[in-house]
């Protein structure tokens, strides 16, 4: 048994995809999962964000062994955020590890000054550089590597910033970047170990990224807590039992938000009104979820302003002496019964 296990691990990783992991009993149920995901979705190409990592290594894998079975085009595309001094040598060794699979690697390195919010700030900078990619490519579906243990960290980070139940509903398996871009996260339900060793078995080695071990953010923060949770009887199945059950009860929310934003606000392409004596009525996870609602049809993003940010505003504009607010890129002008966002570029 050690010697055929020996064996395998010696086999050419292009062979092993080809065989789409068949030899690996474990790992061929990933790639069945996966397969399965991408075969509902029913696109002709697909473009993948690679950080170098093993988890977005290991979706470059899957997606290669994939691409044996189906015809289907895979973009792969590695945003160079320019912010670390070892970025473009990095970026690079993850072309060369990537092109030993015939998997041929696209960079795009950042000119914009990253130096406050840098994890937001390079978050923004990526998906307009991706969606840039997709628009001028066609291609209508972004694959990314967030895994299971993903989903907790953001539970918990949305948790501590004092989220409602659409934050804390977390990341869904498949949701929209823009009008004609959507976002599939096919590791949601796939724990990161299993990736690890799929990156290992293909590539051999990933690129440990530093600032995933900075204290300085609070996602590392975050996950240096899984052990004394799992310690103290919390584990991450647990959790995730929670975070779906938050996702069932937006889902109802959902439906009733989409009847609500249609009373409350009046859309144009670079404007839009909302009568505040019908905004009023409403809870303030309403009123977060219509703010959060008109900055992104205004501004194209595709994150939220953290929510004590969109509470702030809402209580402001219950004084009287404010007419005039800026949020997420938009300005706010109140006047008598109506609340007027325009974007700030416009």
């Amino acid at each position: 048994l050690c010697y055929k296990k020996l064996n395998m691990s010696k086999k050419n990783s292009s062979v092993i995809l080809k065989n789409s992991f068949r030899d690996f009993k474990d790992l061929n149920k990933s790639y069945l999962n996966f397969k399965k995901k991408l075969d509902k979705i029913k696109k002709k190409s697909f473009l993948l964000a690679i950080s170098g990592g093993p988890d977005s290594l290991a979706l470059a894998a899957l997606s290669k062994a994939y691409s044996y079975e189906r015809k289907v085009k895979f973009y792969y595309l590695m945003i160079n955020h320019n912010i670390r001094k070892n970025s473009t040598k990095e970026a690079q060794q993850v072309k060369s590890l990537l092109k030993k699979n015939d998997i041929s690697l696209k960079i795009l390195t950042n000119q914009k000054k990253i130096d406050r919010n840098i994890q937001g700030q390079a978050r923004n900078i990526r998906y307009e550089m991706i969606s840039n990619f997709c628009k001028k490519n066609k291609i209508n579906i972004v694959l990314t590597a967030h895994n299971f243990e993903d989903q907790v960290e953001t539970f918990f980070i949305r948790l501590s910033r004092g989220s409602g139940l659409t934050g804390l509903s977390s990341m869904k398996m498949m949701s929209k970047l823009s009008n004609n871009l959507k976002l599939f996260r096919p590791f949601l339900d796939t724990k990161k170990k299993v990736l690890i060793k799929i990156s290992k078995i293909i590539f051999k080695k990933f690129i440990k990224d530093p600032s995933n071990q900075n204290n300085f953010y609070l996602r590392t923060k975050i996950r240096n807590l899984k052990l004394p949770l799992e310690k103290s009887g919390i584990n991450y199945e647990q959790i995730t039992k929670s975070i779906n059950n938050l996702a069932s009860s937006k889902a109802t929310l959902d439906e009733y938000y989409a009847k609500i934003s249609k009373e409350v606000m009046i859309r144009s392409r670079h404007k839009i009104t909302f009568n505040l004596n019908k905004f009023n009525k409403y809870n303030n996870e309403i009123k977060i979820m219509l703010i959060n609602d008109a900055i992104k049809f205004l501004k194209k993003n595709y994150y939220n302003p953290r929510a004590i940010k969109v509470q702030n505003l809402i209580d402001s504009f219950t004084k009287p002496n404010c007419e005039k607010m800026t949020l997420g890129g938009c300005f706010f002008v109140k006047k008598n019964d109506f609340l007027t966002l325009t974007s700030e570029k416009s």
